[in-house]
């Protein structure tokens, strides 16, 4: 959003002092929801100096040469709707801040990301403002911040700018920083679910639900998948005794130490004949369609390189297919094709490849590439190819003669849906045998549409891990769900992965709320962990004594597989320099909009502030979930219309306006009426606890402590006789409200 439109007597000379700059006071990187989006975002503090004098209107030739370093951005709509409508604001007139917004996010979506989202703030100090934009990564996030800066400096003091070495960082920041196209398309299918997720390190480990109701997956692997498994995959000898002895079609093959044993075998199989690693992937070591001694005894050295044990099996006629299983469905196949290059009679073998295989765009070095760049200097199967052929990289083939480059791998093609019944029966059972959950069944076979016992087909292979990017980038055919299918197998479509996770937010008695929210949770049968300013609990067991009410300790709690429900204090100010440590919530408390400690060197001293500060809590409540308000504070008041689910207001005064018109709309209030705690919605109204039936411990506890606890307890539909029990059981010490659990 831009700042206010500049009058026509903003500017009082008729150029800038110079040099003209942007300071960057500080900037915080945000991993959580907070009040400017759900998703995490930088957050930087621009002081525009003189600049705040000089919109984009008053500075001759700036939008042109901005324009002229970066066209693109005049497309971007901005606040106006249409297509060029930040064009439109920058000829009549926006502040640099605003301008730099747009900078950085079309930095981003050049260097290949989807950004989109921004705004821009003034603060309470004149001449400085808040600018945010959306980025999942904070190294990213400032390379871009940095990008953006150097290329307003360049324009707005007329200096040359070149955006590639900048776009080429960034890139690189992506590439380093981002998870891989496999895992992230799982996560995309997990989030279309509305399973949150939690990325675990800086690989493709990524956590997806929360606490007890988590899972894992790497790529294509899952916490469900058995080490054992994996063991025996990578022993094809093994993996072929123990298919063909349940009745998956196998070629015959064993398992030789010398070139002389290798000959011998393949003579006792039958030419021709495959020579492979007893352990590999990737086609690593494979040379198919062996016709002689030669080429046997050639392919043996080429196997033994990758793995001391090497086999001889029969050689199928036929395509190789990858026939991706997922929790004992077939669910996406994929057609190799063979590699070949044609003969120009001026390039050599090694430039050819280059030429007409490596500039395949779906190849490349990068996890982004369903293919490899083939290094035919690197690949010992190439070569021994070529030696075949009576070639070597160094040949020039006569014009037209095609070369076979690599015989086998390179799926490329989709058939899912020509697959046979048999066939994809025959792919399950044998990842069943194995023990995988997610495997790549190798076959090979002349038509996939026909029983491999019609035509002598048979699974060579068993992956663990198999890659997905044939199936979600094929050269031809179209792209499979796949990611929806591993996240359907690891979560049933009635699961989300979520616990129960309560926020307490405000700066009144957040603490014991969140204490005895907990105990209450515990006391109804969750191993519940709480992060709060008294430390960081989960059960009976206190992990840390220091403050734990910020997002890397509550991060913690979420990834913890003993948790069962999770409890978050969440002050303004953790709200406002971190973010929340969840996603959403089921249930959000917001005791009051009061003033903290902390909020004037945050430039943020009036309510509507802190309003846009505490809001936060209440934006994340599910649809399904209640949020818990005070109904006393006016500012914590009007969140309820922010709330996606239900609104429970509570307040010791039993006359309160707001509580009467939300109980007469019928919805659920909580007061204390001549010292009864009440629960009432609509006509109905029901006695809760007498304070004075209450231990002492729990009596002393403020009357909002009790009601806010005890409407998340109903919110969460603890019954009554649990949360009686809870509060005659709960104890504190003092003022630092230590509970023992």
């Amino acid at each position: 959003m831009t700042a206010p439109t500049p009058s026509a007597t903003t500017a009082s000379a008729t150029s800038p002092p110079s040099p003209l700059e942007i300071r960057l006071l500080k900037t915080t990187y945000l991993r959580g929801p907070n009040m400017w989006t759900y998703r995490e975002v930088v957050e930087t503090w621009l002081d525009l100096g003189v600049l705040e004098e000089w919109p984009s209107n008053k500075l001759p030739g700036f939008v042109d040469r901005l324009l002229a370093v970066l066209p693109q951005v005049a497309a971007h709509r901005c606040g106006v709707g249409t297509d060029y409508g930040f064009l439109k604001r920058l000829r009549e007139g926006t502040w640099m801040g605003h301008v730099m917004e747009h900078v950085i996010i079309e930095l981003l979506e050049l260097s290949g990301m989807e950004a989109g989202f921004g705004q821009t703030r003034e603060t309470t100090r004149s001449g400085v403002y808040r600018m945010v934009f959306k980025v999942p990564d904070e190294t990213v996030g400032r390379t871009a911040l940095a990008a953006g800066h150097e290329l307003m400096h360049a324009v707005l003091n007329e200096r040359p700018f070149d955006v590639e070495p900048w776009l080429a960082k960034i890139r690189k920041a992506i590439d380093e920083c981002y998870l891989g196209p496999s895992t992230a398309h799982i996560v995309a299918s997990a989030s279309k679910r509305k399973i949150p997720h939690i990325r675990l390190n800086k690989g493709s480990l990524v956590q997806l639900g929360y606490g007890a109701r988590q899972n894992r997956i790497w790529t294509a692997e899952t916490d469900l998948t058995s080490a054992i498994a994996e063991g025996i995959a990578g022993n094809k000898d093994m993996t072929k005794r123990l298919l063909s002895s349940c009745g998956v079609p196998t070629p015959q093959g064993v398992v030789v130490h010398s070139p002389e044993e290798a000959w011998a075998e393949a003579q006792e199989i039958g030419l021709p004949v495959v020579v492979k690693p007893r352990d590999g992937n990737r086609g690593r070591g494979v040379m198919l369609n062996l016709q002689n001694e030669e080429e046997v005894i050639a392919a043996y050295h080429v196997a033994r390189a990758e793995d001391i044990d090497v086999i001889v099996e029969r050689y199928i006629e036929g395509n190789e297919h990858r026939v991706l299983v997922v929790g004992g469905k077939a669910i996406a196949v994929s057609r190799g094709e063979s590699v070949w290059v044609t003969g120009d009679g001026q390039s050599t073998v090694e430039q050819l490849v280059d030429l007409q295989v490596n500039s395949d765009p779906r190849r490349g070095n990068a996890d982004i590439h369903p293919l490899e760049t083939l290094i035919p200097r690197q690949n010992s199967v190439i070569q021994a190819n070529l030696q075949r052929q009576r070639l070597n990289l160094d040949s020039v083939p006569e014009t037209g003669r095609r070369v076979l480059i690599v015989g086998n791998g390179n799926h490329s093609i989709d058939c899912t849906d020509q697959i046979h019944p048999e066939v994809a029966h025959a792919c399950a059972l044998a990842a069943r045998i194995i023990g995988l959950d997610i495997a790549g069944i190798d076959l090979v076979c002349q038509d996939i549409g026909q029983a491999l016992e019609q035509q002598r087909g048979a699974v060579v292979e068993v992956n663990a891990g198999p890659g997905l990017l044939m199936h979600l980038k094929p050269a031809q055919g179209k792209p499979q769900p796949v990611g929806d299918a591993i996240v359907g197998h690891l979560f049933p479509e009635t699961e989300d992965g979520r616990i129960p996770i309560v926020g307490v937010s405000g700066s009144r008695h957040t603490t014991a709320i969140a204490r005895l929210v907990a105990w209450l949770l515990q006391v109804a049968g969750y191993q519940a962990g709480v992060a709060c300013r008294d430390g960081l609990f989960v059960g009976a067991r206190q992990l840390e004594k220091q403050d734990a009410a910020h997002w890397e300790p509550g991060q913690r709690l979420l990834i913890n597989r003993n948790v069962e429900a999770a409890v978050f204090e969440n002050d303004p100010i953790s709200l406002l320099t971190e973010g929340l440590a969840y996603d959403r919530c089921q249930i959000g408390i917001v005791t009051d909009s009061l003033p903290v400690p902390g909020l004037d060197e945050q430039l943020m001293t009036e309510p509507e502030h802190r309003f846009k500060i505490m809001r936060t809590q209440v934006d994340v409540v599910l649809p399904s979930g209640t949020a818990v308000l005070n109904a006393a504070d006016a500012t914590v008041l009007e969140m309820a219309e922010l709330c996606d689910g239900e609104v429970l207001l509570y307040a010791a005064d039993a006359n309160h306006e707001a509580l009467q018109k939300h109980r007469e709309a019928g919805k659920r209030v909580l007061f204390l009426r001549d010292g009864t705690l009440v629960q009432a919605d609509g006509s109905l109204s029901f006695d809760l606890v007498r304070l004075s039936e209450l231990p002492a411990a729990v009596r002393d506890l403020a009357p909002d402590v009790l009601l806010a606890a005890i409407g998340a307890a109903l919110s969460i539909d603890i019954d009554i006789q649990t949360i009686l029990t809870g509060l005659n059981t709960f104890e504190t010490t003092g003022a630092e409200r230590r509970v023992s659990v």
